[in-house]
């Protein structure tokens, strides 16, 4: 009896075809992106400059705090997250010129053409280390919306445009009216308040 031997399959060209489908599926398929917090970092000091003790005038702060379990609190009040951006709205703008908001001072802002009163409010964000991070970032996300509706009210109407859809020069000119003044402290233990 004679053996047959089966012929073998040529498979030279499987290594090819399994590279080709490699790059095919990573150049068609999209990786999760991470979105972030983007924050500008103030510039480092020079080395020779001196540090000055700054006063910061008690009505020019509104601190916003988030305990344990999730409770925010902005000043000394508890308030519900749908609160936040109102709050915050009326904090920066003072609109009655209320002794207890923050004081505007009148600055020259360059391509504005005239001094305008640039609200001098800080909102100094305070969250304990039990905090969750949904928390934490939905109160991120209600400080910053606020910021993004005064720009907008503000690019409406001196240029008739939201601030998304001015060019670059016009955007520095509108976050040098109403600037992003948030202050991030170090988590700390403020406890289960109610």
């Amino acid at each position: 009896m004679s053996s047959k031997k089966t012929p073998g399959i040529n498979s030279t060209s499987t290594a090819d075809i399994a590279f080709l489908l490699l790059c095919y599926f990573l150049m068609s398929s999209s990786m999760g992106s991470q979105s972030g917090l983007s924050r500008r970092l103030p510039p480092m000091p020079a080395e020779n400059q001196q540090l000055e003790d700054q006063k910061v005038n008690r009505r020019n702060i509104i601190v916003v705090r988030i305990n344990s379990s999730d409770r925010l609190f902005a000043g000394s009040e508890p308030m519900d997250i749908s609160q936040l951006k109102d709050r915050i709205k009326v904090f920066l703008t003072n609109p009655n010129n209320d002794p207890d908001l923050p004081e505007r001072k009148l600055t020259a802002i360059e391509g504005l053409g005239e001094e305008y009163p640039v609200s001098q409010g800080v909102i100094s964000l305070q969250n304990d280390r039990g905090t969750s991070y949904q928390a934490y970032i939905a109160v991120q996300n209600e400080l910053v919306k606020a910021i993004n509706e005064l720009r907008d009210e503000f690019s409406l109407a001196r240029y008739g445009k939201v601030f998304t859809a001015l060019d670059e020069d016009t955007q520095e000119i509108v976050k040098d009216a109403i600037p992003q003044n948030i202050s991030e402290a170090e988590p700390v233990d403020i406890g289960n308040r109610r």
